[in-house]
């Protein structure tokens, strides 16, 4: 990794720690903005470089929403860094430790991922130097809280780094805002702070939003969705069915009884998914509750003659994800389920032409037109005209994007 030069701001939080900075007093970094703007690197190099300047034998904490996360936009990049700069890393995966050395100094460095509430368990009874928190506005207040309280060391202080969310965000209210109570000092970065960004790749990242998330993104604002969830679905971005065999097919089902089902058919040519073909079946609308195995036949005549790779089901319709492997015919995954970041991911496969909605999907188109954000404060849809955008997130984040180390296994009945 090659590093040509920094821009000012850049500077700026690589050296806000130092001796003789207006900044050195400040018990907390908080660093928000753009995508791609260059906060996160320049974060974690100045976090090891306060942490060698001020400690020898010291013990930190570096979160994540998950630690697989941690390590793809921290931890990799940072120990290819170190390496060129003469530091030594040793990364002990089952301890989730990384202990790096430099000029006869040593430190530990423990990686923690804050996905939900309980994850405030792990951390508990350390003692901290300090902490680095990547995309803090992902992880709940209680795992933050529990680990700011365990930095007890004298001179120990708080880095945290973000893209901005909804406006009242519980990280935005307390620690923006209330930064001069903190004694923060506070970073807003756009991607023209990153020097190593063309200006055709800024380009490229500015095509890829629209509505809110442009504004988050892009122009690095803490503001609220409102409106159409993906405004930039008109008819010129429906097209035919394409010609010939897919080199590949998959289903993705949002599962109903009293509320619809949404099942989508999707092939693969020439590295695009096209959702060619789909059953939508609303029970209130014709009068009539179908029961597991009536929706299995559908499933059944909705692929007939194809080889499926998988179908991707909501995990919550336990029973129905039962009836499909009880059949032995189709192979069936549990789908991701993270609403809002799987909207983020639908919404940039779309732009991006990774997948494509077929002209004969009249639900889906119907409720590309309808399904739209909650004002009510946090990120939400109104949970309105939703099925068969549930089934295409479905497929997009279990499937389009498949997280990587992750496998499926199922069994047949031996013959």
């Amino acid at each position: 990794m090659t590093l040509n030069s920094f821009s000012k701001k850049q500077m700026q939080l690589l050296t806000w720690w130092c001796r003789g900075s207006r900044y050195s007093d400040c018990d907390a970094v908080i660093c928000d903005g753009a995508v791609r703007s260059g906060k996160t690197m320049c974060m974690s190099l100045s976090f090891i470089s306060w942490a060698f300047y001020r400690f020898n034998g010291g013990s930190f904490a570096m979160c994540g929403k998950t630690i697989r996360s941690l390590k793809r936009n921290v931890v990799t990049p940072m120990v290819t860094m170190l390496k060129e700069m003469g530091f030594s890393c040793t990364e002990k995966l089952s301890q989730n430790l990384l202990e790096i050395e430099f000029d006869g100094k040593s430190n530990r460095f423990y990686l923690f991922g804050g996905k939900d509430e309980s994850s405030a368990s792990l951390i508990q009874g350390m003692t901290l130097c300090g902490v680095l928190f990547d995309e803090v506005a992902l992880m709940p207040k209680s795992f933050v809280e529990q680990a700011i309280a365990r930095c007890s060391v004298n001179g120990s202080k708080f880095w945290f780094n973000c893209n901005p969310e909804y406006p009242q965000h519980w990280f935005r209210v307390e620690w923006i805002l209330g930064r001069k109570r903190k004694n923060a000092l506070y970073m807003h970065f756009t991607m023209d702070d990153n020097p190593s960004l063309s200006e055709k790749m800024k380009q490229r990242y500015r095509s890829l939003y629209s509505g809110a998330f442009y504004e988050r993104f892009i122009l690095g604002k803490w503001v609220g969705v409102e409106g159409c969830v993906y405004p930039f679905m008109k008819d010129n971005m429906f097209v035919d069915v394409p010609e010939g065999v897919c080199e590949r097919y998959a289903v993705s089902c949002d599962y109903g009884t009293v509320n619809p089902a949404s099942f989508g058919l999707w092939g693969l040519q020439k590295g695009v998914w096209y959702r060619i073909d789909e059953y939508y079946y609303d029970s209130k609308r014709v009068g009539i509750q179908r029961t597991d195995e009536e929706h299995y036949k559908a499933l059944e005549k909705l692929t007939e003659g194809k080889k499926i790779d998988t179908v991707v089901v909501d995990p919550s319709a336990a029973s129905f994800i039962q009836t499909i492997r009880r059949h032995e015919k189709l192979a069936v995954t549990p789908a991701k389920n993270n609403v809002v970041d799987g909207i983020r991911k639908v919404s940039t496969a779309l732009k991006e032409k990774k997948i494509k909605i077929c002209n004969c999907c009249s639900d889906s188109i119907r409720e590309f037109g309808l399904y739209r954000w909650n004002s009510g404060g946090a990120d939400a849809p109104i949970k309105e005209n939703d099925h068969a955008m549930d089934d295409i997130r479905y497929f997009v984040t279990t499937v389009l994007y498949k997280p990587q180390n992750e496998f499926v296994a199922f069994a047949r009945k031996r013959i």
